[in-house]
């Protein structure tokens, strides 16, 4: 392509979902080393450590969506992003775009597939190059992936620079003399340099002062609405769910426990994590309301507890759910959820 190549694109929209997760599960294993080893042959009880980020996960994004994912810290929301920009591998299950799936593709079109989904993370200047200017962070993928040739590089930086709201002269400065708002921009421009269809935002704004995340969160709504763009949004801060998203799932220690349209999740929450989430969300129209945080702490993820993995921390718990795994069932239209208590409705 030339130096005249522009961010919109034309191909049709598939009736499939565009990014999927199968009963997607990973787990991190940790070895015991050569000094645990040892230990053991004198009776040390030393084993092989297996984290449980994801347990079994499905997930549809369709075109054009904005789904939020949320969960607290340690459930495996980012896992789950990264699986689906191709930065981890599933233990088990399958990663689907437009129903292909990613492991049985050929490496030139699992080039093509990686450029179609790019990451933004939570921390903007840890994740770009502080020995590169803007230019070279922003022009360097487009230029190797032949998007745009080394004479239109400058042009073609200005154009990004440009629709992220910055002015190109930026294109000179290091990482170092931005700010946090500045640098998330340049992430922002780093991932739409290479024409991605979707983005998967990981707590994009959850560095940013408040009234900067609300200019990120504007300007990523209006890439949306230009760019055509599908957005998975990692977040723990439900005010900004609510804010963005079409869809919101879920997750509670690497399984999802709900997922519905944003109206349906905030209105009719069905999961008892989801009511306890949202039941700890200030609104100032609830006058002397006393807020209660989730009894207990989240279980660890090398030692899930059996059957639903929320029933230590549920305060209507039965003794079913201490042994058998609830499954992800339809309560309303497009309301789905995890809970034996459903059952009994």
């Amino acid at each position: 392509m030339t130096g005249d190549a522009v961010l919109l694109r034309t191909e049709p929209v598939s009736p499939a979902a565009l990014l999927a997760l199968e009963s997607a599960s990973k787990k991190f294993v940790r070895p015991i080393d050569a000094a645990q080893r040892i230990a053991n042959l004198f009776g040390g009880d030393y084993d092989t450590e297996v984290t449980h980020a994801v347990d079994c996960v499905s997930l549809e994004i369709r075109e054009r969506e904005v789904v939020g994912l949320v969960g607290e810290s340690g459930c495996g929301k980012s896992t789950v992003g990264r699986m689906l920009v191709g930065l981890l591998q599933p233990s088990d299950g399958r990663v689907l775009s437009q129903g292909r799936d990613l492991a049985k593709l050929d490496r030139s079109q699992l080039k093509q597939e990686s450029l179609r989904v790019q990451m933004i993370f939570q921390d903007p200047f840890s994740s770009l190059n502080p020995r590169m200017r803007v230019r070279d962070i922003i022009g360097q993928a487009p230029r190797i992936h032949r998007i745009v040739n080394k004479s239109g590089i400058d042009a073609y930086v200005d154009e990004v620079l440009d629709r992220i709201g910055l002015d190109p002269t930026f294109k000179q400065r290091y990482p170092h003399q931005l700010s946090g708002g500045q640098r998330q921009r340049v992430c922002i421009a780093r991932a739409l340099a290479v024409q991605p269809r979707a983005l998967v935002c990981d707590e994009a704004v959850a560095a940013l002062d408040v009234s900067i995340q609300a200019q990120i969160l504007n300007l990523f709504m209006e890439l949306r609405e230009s760019l055509a763009l599908t957005l998975l949004f990692i977040s723990h801060d439900l005010g900004v769910v609510e804010h963005m998203s079409d869809r919101i799932v879920v997750m509670y220690l690497g399984r999802v426990v709900e997922t519905a349209t944003t109206e349906q999740m905030f209105r009719y929450p069905n999961h008892p994590y989801t009511r306890a989430l949202l039941t700890e969300v200030p609104n100032i129209r609830l006058r002397r309301k006393r807020y209660v945080a989730i009894q207990g702490e989240i279980p660890s993820p090398m030692h899930p507890p059996p059957g639903c993995h929320f029933h230590p921390r549920c305060a209507q718990a039965m003794p079913r759910c201490r042994v058998e795994k609830p499954e992800l069932r339809e309560v309303a239209a497009g309301h789905f959820s995890a809970c034996h208590l459903n059952d009994m409705k």
